[in-house]
């Protein structure tokens, strides 16, 4: 181990100038009891992206809080104020697998407030998350599954969006890896094979292009790559194509001072070498919604294959392999105006304010749905450039030029014409807002029109204040008819004690708070509807068996309910709960409630306050549906051996899917059993079957 310390301690001195001081409080910190693997993989990622010495101490010294209290808060009160900012930030944010179900949206959440206060800290988080799944291996347990598809779903298009596009191709290797193990080793044998190949030609390559800058009297560095796997699995699939219409596989990367000498050597490489049609990509004229900035050609090369060439300039280069958001702030200078950065990170921001109002829920559906959907670039008729999602519209434009602007909106000219401010808007369209004193405010049905969530939040916020009396009424009338709808009045549902429930667990004073909220559409009508509803179930249909154990009459179900026996039951397919499974339950709008395994990934996505115990009574006569994923090495009699084995145990097979992939054999089996032990067993023996190498229960069917 410490021959693992001196290697840290020798890539942050060969990388950074550190004082006599600096050394020592490194020598400090670093000791046997750590994660000397982590702190090593996560302070040279670190160092690769040029952060500075400050990041590394206060990183080093968090890792030391996890294992030495003491002696870390000696050495923290020694370190300059952003050390200690940085430190109490990384506090906030907890390492991944610190973290229950219930704490990982939580932590996302935070992750996002803590990027308005220190963008280095974001990086260092994503670089420990690259360490966790770089050491996870097959077979996966419950738990690192979950990890891994929110590393997929959350993790690295967030790199993505933020420039990190090194760090977002290495996540995304391993999520492939361990996600689809047969197709990864597929792809990774595939590329090897033509390896030797390959750097043949790239050498001959680079020879050319090296003499082009030389005639050229061009300073400029070229480098080389294959495409990562992950890369080459996205474009099979989403593309539909075969290995041999991937044209970028192999690339060669020429870095030059200026754009004027990246025009010059794409010019001239197409002198010497065919481009192939369509493939000519200029991102500098036009760059990717992240900031990417690039030239890109395919050309054909002296064995007849495609390779691809990227030219860039230095700063280009330094903004795609660091970030440029992380740049920005990292070497961030004293200016007065807002620089071309800025004016792309209207989404960022708006992230960042917004998670501090949003409940878990809403923020991790939008913050989904911002992440994979596309950005589009709009302009003000004086050249303003903003940043929105696909799909926003003449509103959210308004909106985003200012508050007031929306509010008095009644118009727009989008490309000179005159259209309806509900007109989704295109990239490139250059808009005016036309704006009127006599305007009353927006529409409740722009909410519908609108795609930012600040737009939705501007418009709220003014029903909210400007019309308060209005909404008052709306909302007592939209409460009264959502009780009756429920079989309820509301005397039943709206006394004191109920009441008092709500304005605690919604932060509001009395009533007139209450139904203003539900006018303005701050807060569902259904949603408090079900909290009043519950209550009062639970004061008069629950049969108190003791002080501390409530329970209610079984259902056809065989499921006890506390809270409302009288509701439908019915079981999520997202995690088909069987009897023996630790359960939950949540109260659907409409559909009473549906039962979730208590380990169920979606269980996060869902209103805490909706959540209800639950518990199974046993019943002879009910069986559940359970989906099994069955991995074996390739034989011809895969298939049968599997059916027969569940035929013989009379166990019913209700779905059966199976496929070859390279050298295994695939499949995911849906039977029909009673209960956890009985799908145990069916597990069991499905392990005894000969070239069977892993099986596990499945979510999916």
């Amino acid at each position: 181990m410490t021959e693992v310390i001196d290697q840290i301690k020798e890539n942050i001195s060969s990388q950074m100038k550190l004082t006599q001081a600096d050394k020592s409080v490194i020598d400090e910190i670093l000791c046997e009891e750590m994660n000397l693997d982590r702190a090593k993989v996560v302070s040279d990622m670190i160092l690769k992206m040029k952060l500075d010495k400050n990041s590394v101490i206060a990183f080093l010294t968090y890792q030391l809080f996890k294992v030495n209290e003491e002696k870390a808060n000696q050495i923290e009160a020694k370190l300059n104020d952003d050390c200690k900012e940085m430190i109490e930030t990384y506090k906030v944010i907890k390492d991944i697998n610190q973290l229950t179900l219930s704490e990982e949206i939580e932590d996302i959440k935070r992750m996002f407030i803590a990027m308005s206060k220190d963008m280095r800290v974001v990086f260092i988080k994503l670089a420990g998350i690259y360490y966790d799944i770089s050491v996870l291996s097959l077979p996966l347990d419950e738990k690192q599954r979950r990890f891994v598809q929110q590393v997929k779903e959350i993790h690295v298009p967030l790199a993505e969006r933020l420039g990190f596009d090194s760090l977002k191709q290495d996540l995304a290797d391993h999520v492939l890896r361990l996600l689809d193990p047969n197709e990864y080793e597929r792809l990774r044998e595939a590329v090897s094979s033509k390896y030797e190949e390959n750097e043949k030609q790239l050498a001959l390559t680079k020879q050319k292009i090296q003499k082009i800058l030389d005639e050229l009297k061009i300073k400029g560095e070229i480098v080389s790559r294959q495409k990562h796997i992950s890369s080459i699995y996205n474009k099979l699939h989403s593309k539909n194509l075969r290995l041999n219409q991937i044209y970028d596989i192999i690339a060669m990367r020429v870095i030059v001072s200026t754009v004027e000498e990246c025009y010059a050597v794409l010019g001239r490489i197409h002198g010497i070498y065919k481009p192939m049609a369509g493939r000519v990509k200029d991102y500098i004229a036009n760059p990717k919604p992240n900031g990417y900035k690039s030239l890109h050609t395919t050309i054909i090369v002296e064995n007849q294959h495609p390779m691809e060439i990227q030219i860039r300039t230095y700063q280009m280069h330094k903004e795609s392999e660091y970030g440029g958001v992380c740049a920005h702030w990292l070497y961030k200078e004293k200016k007065s105006k807002k620089n071309e950065l800025d004016s792309r990170m209207t989404w960022f921001r708006e992230t960042i304010e917004n998670a501090k109002n949003m409940s878990n829920e809403q923020f991790i559906e939008t913050l989904k749905s911002d992440l994979y959907d596309g950005v589009i670039f709009v302009q003000t008729p004086k050249g303003r450039v903003l940043e929105f999602p696909e799909g926003a519209t003449a509103i959210d434009f308004a909106y985003a030029i200012h508050t007031d602007i929306g509010n008095s909106c009644v118009g727009a000219r989008i490309n000179q014409k005159m259209k309806p401010i509900g007109t989704p808007l295109a990239n490139g369209d250059i808009v005016e807002i036309i704006t009127s004193t006599q305007s009353k405010g927006p529409s409740r049905d722009w909410l519908n029109m609108v795609r930012c969530t600040s737009t939705k939040s501007k418009i709220r916020a003014f029903f909210k204040t400007e019309m308060k009396e209005d909404n008052i009424k709306i909302g007592k009338s939209v409460l009264s008819e959502q009780i009756q709808s429920k079989n309820f009045s509301a005397s039943q549902l709206l006394t004191e004690n109920y009441l008092k429930d709500i304005f605690e667990k919604y932060n509001f004073e009395d009533e007139d708070e209450l139904y203003a909220a539900i006018g303005a559409g701050s807060i569902s009508a259904g949603h408090v509807v079900g909290r009043l509803i519950a209550l009062y179930n639970k004061d008069h249909r629950v049969e108190k068996i003791s002080s501390n154990v409530v329970k209610l009459k079984k259902n056809k179900e065989g499921v006890l309910i506390d809270g409302d026996s009288g509701l439908l039951v019915r079981f999520a397919g997202c995690c088909s709960p069987i009897e023996g499974d630790d359960i939950i339950g949540y109260i659907s709008r409409g559909k009473g409630v549906t039962i979730h395994r208590h380990n169920c990934p979606n269980i996060k996505y869902l209103e805490p306050e909706r959540l209800i115990s639950a518990q199974w009574q046993t019943r002879d006569d009910t069986s559940f549906m359970a989906s099994l994923k069955v991995i074996a090495e390739k034989a011809e009699n895969n298939i049968a051996k599997l059916t027969t084995l569940i035929t013989n145990m009379k166990l019913p097979i209700r779905g059966f899917e199976a496929k070859d992939v390279g050298d295994k054999f695939d499949c995911l089996i849906s039977i029909e059993v009673k209960n956890t032990d009985e799908l145990n067993k069916v597990i069991s023996a499905i392990k005894t079957i000969k070239n069977v190498t892993e099986v596990y229960r499945s979510e999916k069917w």
